[in-house]
């Protein structure tokens, strides 16, 4: 005995389609389940795509955090980065194992608490990644981190933290564990302001810590003049995990750079407002500086984006001095004494 007659089958068909193109939203496989229902005839096999495919809707991960989830194929990106660093970027740093810095990297966060995660938990990662900075070559920086890669030329010029092995692996990345599934959080992490402990702002706090103990020499410090909350924020990184972590018997001089932006104001300059307040930090920390107001070098390469600005432009009586008949009778005589005694 069937156990639907052929007139009650086409209903019972077209009922069960439009059940599982409700529940699924695909209508295809169920048109052709039903097609060989019918052709079976069978209402059990015609009911079969709602056995077979009673969860093809799958919700969405709900975000716990505000912040952005886990980069997605963090372990490539990570090791590709190892590798382009040791053998293009700088293979002067010498053999590194990509793979233990990973494992290492991993290992502080993944399956955890992703507001648990404390500068400790790198220390592995930090010993594995470890090399040291070439004398006068540090550069710190705060608000203008493009122009100071621009400047520093991937090391060849400064070499910021970003362009250290570990800088270079963490540098616009976003990361962070939970308790289930691959012990990665894909779809949120927790910003600063939700947690400070959170595995990114950790990982940024050890390896500035670290940079600044490593740099020695003349150092630079590149802040933004055209900011208007503060060019030294007190509450910065550069503030908190470098300044206080800079060795007096390593540094011999730390130059300040005010770069004002070539299209922004005027804000602050050396000795004015918190650039007063860094100086004063360097004096009692018994740190010789100099501080300049728009460093020429920096300022040319920012006048190769803006050529025609007016910050950029020279001024045709500073090219061409305007000499009086009795400064030319002069500078003639001198050097024709010049010529005569050669």
């Amino acid at each position: 005995m069937r156990c639907c007659s052929s007139v009650l089958r086409p209903t019972l068909c077209i009922l069960a389609n439009w059940i599982f193109f409700v529940t699924s939203g695909v209508s295809q496989k169920s048109e052709l389940s039903c097609h060989f229902g019918m052709m079976s005839g069978g209402l059990a096999v015609c009911l079969l795509p709602l056995l077979v495919f009673p969860q093809s809707v799958v919700p969405q991960e709900k975000a716990l955090w505000q912040g952005e989830g886990t980069t997605a194929d963090l372990q490539e990106v990570i090791l590709g980065r190892c590798y382009n660093y040791i053998r293009v970027v700088n293979p002067s740093v010498g053999e590194k194992n990509c793979t233990a810095i990973w494992n290492a990297f991993r290992d502080a966060f993944i399956y955890r608490d992703p507001c648990s995660v404390t500068d400790r938990d790198y220390q592995t990662f930090i010993s594995l990644s470890l090399h040291s900075i070439p004398p006068n070559k540090a550069l710190f920086w705060e608000k203008n981190k493009q122009l100071v890669h621009s400047y520093s030329d991937t090391g060849r010029r400064m070499m910021p933290l970003g362009e250290t092995l570990i800088g270079w692996l963490g540098d616009d990345l976003t990361w962070c564990g939970n308790s289930s599934g691959e012990g990665l959080d894909s779809v949120s992490c927790p910003t600063t302001a939700e947690c400070e402990n959170n595995p990114v702002e950790s990982f940024w706090r050890i390896a500035s810590s670290t940079y600044a103990n490593l740099s020695s020499g003349v150092i630079q410090v590149m802040l933004n003049g055209s900011v208007s909350d503060g060019t030294f924020p007190e509450n910065s990184f550069f503030a908190n995990y470098e300044l206080p972590y800079l060795r007096k018997d390593k540094v011999s001089k730390v130059q300040i750079w005010i770069m004002d932006d070539i299209e922004g104001p005027d804000v602050e300059s050396c000795g004015t407002k918190s650039v007063a307040v860094l100086q004063q930090i360097l004096e009692q920390k018994g740190f010789e500086y100099t501080c300049a107001d728009n460093y020429r070098s920096v300022r040319t390469l920012q006048c190769v984006d803006s050529p025609s600005h007016p910050a950029c432009l020279c001024s045709s009586s500073a090219s061409t001095p305007n000499l009086s008949p009795h400064h030319l009778v002069i500078l003639l005589f001198f050097t024709f004494q010049w010529t005569a005694v050669d």
